[in-house]
C-alpha cells in the first residue's frame, strides 16, 4: 500500500485576543517541508466570533508565494453564496494558482448559526442549495453554458474543474459525494466508522455507475517537540472553550493526537489504512510552525 498524501490546516483561525500568523509565510513553509498540500477553514462568522480570514483570500495568498502545494478548501461553505460567484472564484483561483485547488464543499455546521443569519440564509434551505449549487458547478467553473434560476450563465475565462470533495458525514453527504463528488472529506472518527463509510461510499457511487471517490480524512494534534505546547489542562481548556476556535465537547478531547511524531505516524497509517488515500493535520495547539515541522518528521516515518 503507497503511503497517503499529507497535508495541513494553515493557521487561518485564532482565539480571541491572538495574533493571526502570517497565512502566506505559512504556506511557504509547508511547501518546503514537502507537504503536499494546504488546507483553508471556510465561515462566515466561527463559532461565536473568533478571527477567521476568509478562504479564497487565504488560499489566494498561499498560491503567490508557493508553486507545487496543493490549495484546498476544508470544506467551503456552498449555502452561504451564489453559485455563480462560487464558480467565478474558484475559476480565478485555478487560474491563478496553475490548478492547484481542491474544492472541498460541505453545507455547513449547526455551531456556526450566525453566518446563516448574517449571509440572510436560512439554514433549513443549506442542503437544497448545496444539491443545486453542486449541479452546475462544473459548468461553470469550465466556462461552460449553466441554467441558473431559470437563466442560462457563461462565466469566461473557463478553468479546469478541480477535484471536488464533498465533506460530512451524515447519510445525505455520503450519498452527495457518491453522486457529485471525486472525492470524500470526512471529519476524524475512529478507524471501524472511516471503514464503514469509506465502503458506503463505493456502493453507492457504483450504483450510480460512478467510481468511488477518493477519502481525505482528518487528524486533529498537539505533537510533543514543541515547547509552545500547552499541558493536559490547557489543551482541554483550548479545545472546550464554547467561545473558542474548536468548542469540542469534552469526551472528543481523547481523540486527539498528543504524543511525539511516531505516534503521528502512526495515527496518520490508521487513518490510511481505513481508507483516506489523504490525510490532513489539524494542529490543536502549539505553535504552528514547529507543529508543522513535526508533521514532516512524522511522514518520513510512514
Amino acid at each position: 500500500m503507497a503511503a497517503p498524501e499529507v497535508g495541513v490546516f494553515l493557521p487561518t483561525m485564532t482565539e480571541h485576543g491572538e495574533a493571526l500568523p502570517d497565512v502566506a509565510a505559512a504556506a511557504r513553509h509547508a511547501e518546503a517541508l514537502g507537504l503536499e498540500s494546504v488546507w483553508a477553514v471556510d465561515q462566515l462568522v466561527g463559532g461565536t466570533g473568533v478571527p477567521l480570514l476568509e478562504s479564497t483570500v487565504a488560499l489566494t495568498a498561499a498560491a503567490a508565494v508557493t508553486s507545487r502545494v496543493r490549495l484546498g478548501f476544508g470544506v467551503y461553505v456552498l449555502p452561504l453564496r451564489p453559485a455563480v460567484w462560487t464558480a467565478k472564484q474558484v475559476a480565478s483561483l485555478q487560474r491563478v494558482s496553475g490548478d492547484r485547488v481542491l474544492l472541498g464543499v460541505g453545507v455547513g455546521g449547526d455551531r456556526h448559526a450566525a453566518s446563516w443569519a448574517a449571509a440572510g440564509v436560512p439554514s433549513r434551505e443549506r442542503g437544497r442549495r448545496t444539491d443545486a449549487a453542486l449541479a452546475v458547478l462544473p459548468d461553470l467553473i469550465a466556462g461552460r453554458p449553466a441554467e441558473v434560476d431559470g437563466g442560462k450563465v457563461r462565466l469566461a475565462p473557463g478553468a479546469v474543474v478541480p477535484p471536488v470533495i464533498v465533506g460530512g458525514m451524515a447519510p445525505a453527504a455520503l450519498a452527495r459525494a457518491a453522486a457529485h463528488g471525486d472525492g470524500w472529506f470526512a471529519m476524524p472518527v475512529p478507524d471501524a466508522r472511516l471503514a464503514e463509510d469509506t465502503a458506503r461510499l463505493a456502493e453507492l457511487a457504483a450504483a450510480r455507475g460512478r467510481p468511488a471517490p477518493e477519502v481525505t480524512g482528518t487528524v486533529l494534534a498537539s505533537i510533543e517537540g514543541d515547547p509552545a505546547r500547552p499541558d493536559r489542562e490547557g489543551l482541554v481548556r483550548r479545545l472546550t472553550d464554547p467561545d473558542g476556535m474548536f468548542g469540542m465537547p469534552g469526551a472528543a478531547v481523547d481523540a486527539v493526537v498528543t504524543g511525539g511524531p511516531a505516534a503521528l505516524a502512526e495515527r496518520v497509517d490508521a487513518v490510511h489504512r481505513a481508507g483516506a488515500r489523504r490525510v490532513v493535520l489539524s494542529v490543536a495547539a502549539g505553535d504552528w510552525y514547529r507543529q508543522t515541522e513535526l508533521l514532516a518528521e512524522a511522514v518520513a516515518l510512514l
